[in-house]
């Protein structure tokens, strides 16, 4: 597997970035096409949430 693979997650239990297999689906977010990307994966789940109330 390589950094490319596009299995990058936000684990929500441990609240960091996993790659590859780690926790289980249902603590994670993701999966993310990139490091960055599931670092930001609360931050773009906000930035959705407020929308939605907005528009909702």
């Amino acid at each position: 597997m390589t950094e490319n693979d596009g299995d990058w997650w936000f684990c929500l239990k441990h609240m960091k970035v996993e790659h590859g297999p780690g926790c289980p689906n249902k603590d994670r977010m993701g999966p993310y096409d990139d490091q960055d990307a599931a670092a930001h994966a609360l931050e773009k789940a906000r930035e959705r949430n407020r929308q939605w109330e907005r528009n909702g």
